[in-house]
């Protein structure tokens, strides 16, 4: 392959869905303004992208990352040694669950969500370990005229208070034996609202922007009250036609936006390790 900026990169749709595979750029160097844009285009038309056969330091993907804007640091998790930005996400072989395990979309208990995340695959099962990602926007576009009449008008509220809060305030924490060191606080169970229905402030599509396991209800609802109706949009959303399942490769690296996907790790690989670097790119502010 030409080195970045000489040619045109080579997009390759992976499903109907979302996803495709990017080939032509060398992301251990930096991007010039002729190959970013091509991958930004890509990145807004497919949602999630795969750059395969990249062999990357911590200070080359976050130079990536800052490609796209600032970087998240995250309030919970401890950061890969020397360098706050990347998440070390990993499974031991001794480890029960795995830090990603459900579906959900990144973050969004911030006033500001991440814009998008890259992932960086540093040690994969031999079998096993796949991610699977769906699409928002069709979970919205497919929804009745009724329905999107109902979820138009609703704000979400959304915690981290499960995952990330102390018992004290009624946290849960992942469940199991897990390696990697999380922080359970009680600030964990403060409340941020988000438009149930937002609008992508690039591509200006509608997104149904539910994130299970941080929505947690509806504004001027109880979360009894609400279950119902979250329950139905994410059976919804989570219909086959708009997920794709990615296996991954050893110097796979995956570009994903965050304000108009959900993601899920699978925790089908026990007795083997998987680890990956990640970084999140901050976003705005939902509406």
């Amino acid at each position: 392959m030409a080195l970045n900026g000489t040619q045109t990169i080579e997009v390759k749709r992976l499903s109907p869905a979302l996803g495709a595979e990017v080939r032509g750029v060398d992301l251990s160097k930096p991007v010039d303004d002729r190959t970013w844009a091509q991958v930004h285009e890509a990145f807004l038309d497919h949602l999630v992208l795969f750059f395969p056969n990249q062999k990357l330091t911590p200070e080359q993907q976050i130079a990536f990352g800052r490609r796209f804007g600032t970087l998240n640091l995250h309030p919970y998790v401890k950061a890969l040694e020397g360098y706050p930005e990347i998440l070390d996400i990993r499974k031991e072989s001794q480890d029960e669950v795995n830090f990603g395990g459900a579906w959900h979309a990144d973050l969004t208990f911030l006033e500001e969500p991440p814009l998008g995340s890259v992932l960086y695959a540093k040690e994969v099962p031999e079998v096993g370990g796949d991610t699977m990602w769906c699409n928002l926007y069709l979970a919205y576009e497919t929804l009745s005229k009724g329905m999107k009449k109902l979820v138009d008008g609703l704000t979400g509220v959304h915690s981290a208070v499960m995952l990330y809060g102390s018992s004290k305030v009624g946290g849960t924490g992942f469940g199991g034996k897990m390696s990697m060191q999380v922080d359970q606080k009680d600030e964990a169970v403060q409340e941020v609202e988000h438009p149930l229905v937002r609008t992508h402030p690039e591509t200006g599509r509608k997104i149904l922007a539910i994130s299970p396991g941080y929505l947690r209800r509806f504004k001027e609802m109880s979360e009894e009250e609400s279950t119902p109706l979250l329950e139905q949009l994410k059976r919804h959303a989570l219909s086959e036609v708009f997920t794709y399942r990615f296996h991954w490769s050893v110097n796979t690296v995956a570009l994903w936006d965050n304000r108009c996907t959900l993601h899920y790790a699978m925790n089908d690989y026990h007795g083997a390790r998987r680890r990956m670097f990640r970084v999140a790119i901050n976003g705005d502010r939902p509406r």
